[in-house]
Formats: C-alpha cells, sequence, structure tokens
C-alpha cells in the first residue's frame, strides 16, 4: 500500500532540486543527464576507420583529406547538465563551440563547410544532426564511450567512418 506521504516525497525527489543540481531529498545528481558526464576530459585521436572515404564524400578536397588524416585532432569535453562546452585543438585550428541538448545552433567544418543542427542525448549516446548550409545535406555524428575509448562516428550519403580517440 501507497502512502500518501511516500508519494509527496517521490513527487518532491523528482522535482525539487537545490544549486548545484542536487536533488533536495536524498543529494544525488537532478540533472536528466547526469550520467552521462563520463564523456568529460580530455580525448586524442588514436586512430580512424574509412575517415578519408568519408571526407571525400563531404566533398573535402585531396590535399585537406591528407592533411585531417593527420591532424592529431584532441578535444575537451566539459559538461554541466545539458550544456556542454567542446573545445577542439588540431594541427590546423582550435575552436571552442557550446551548444546545449536540443538547440539548434551553427558550426563550420575544418575545411569551412557550414553546418547548422543540434546534439541530443539518446541514452549514454551523444547524437548530433546537422544540415549542410550549402546543399541542404544531412550529416549524422554519434559520440560512444567504449571501455576507455571514445567513438566518434560519422555517416553522409550512404558512407560511414568512425575516429576513435583515447582518454588524455
Amino acid at each position: 500500500m501507497v502512502h500518501a506521504d511516500d508519494e509527496i516525497r517521490a513527487r518532491l525527489k523528482r522535482s525539487v532540486t537545490l544549486a548545484g543540481g542536487r536533488s533536495f531529498l536524498h543529494g544525488g545528481p537532478a540533472f536528466p543527464h547526469a550520467a552521462t558526464m563520463a564523456f568529460n576530459g580530455t580525448w586524442k585521436v588514436d586512430r580512424s576507420e574509412n575517415y578519408e572515404k568519408f571526407m571525400e564524400q563531404m566533398g573535402v578536397n585531396l590535399v585537406k583529406r591528407k592533411l585531417a588524416a593527420h591532424d592529431n585532432l584532441k578535444i575537451t569535453i566539459e559538461q554541466t547538465g545539458d550544456n556542454f562546452q567542446v573545445k577542439e585543438h588540431s594541427n590546423f585550428r582550435n575552436i571552442e563551440i557550446k551548444f546545449t541538448l536540443g538547440v539548434t545552433f551553427s558550426y563550420s567544418l575544418a575545411d569551412g563547410t557550414e553546418m547548422t543542427g543540434a546534439w541530443t542525448m539518446e541514452g549514454d549516446t551523444l547524437k548530433g544532426v546537422f544540415t549542410r548550409k550549402d546543399n541542404g545535406k544531412q550529416l549524422t555524428t554519434i559520440r560512444t564511450l567504449q571501455g576507455d575509448e571514445l567513438i566518434q562516428s560519422y555517416s553522409y550519403e550512404g558512407v560511414d567512418a568512425k575516429r576513435i580517440f583515447k582518454r588524455s
């Protein structure tokens, strides 16, 4: 039998939070995606799969594809609730991207391609769906964790690729 006090306590537990994202009743995380903060940290590219073919499909020229294969990309991810700050450092550029899950924003790829889209959280997976401004075609990017690796998968016009990062 459920008591009225238990029902009230359950409702409060779901809805009342304090500063810092802590639940009023049990002190645990109140953010809906708190478990995914495992993405936080600095990640260095270790290897790629089918990345050059993917870049070719995206329309990246041969010289830029060869350079990108050796970009030594390092990304730093900082998540606070639904807000993300991602810093990308490579041999060719350093940028900082701030976004909120589910909110559309604009972004430029390293080759200058302009995109618009949003990231969402699906379980423990970050999923970005972006549309190219020049041709309206869709790029999907998925970030998952497998052991000590961050797997960043790409899909564009039937070509799939992966970049695998190690925590640094």
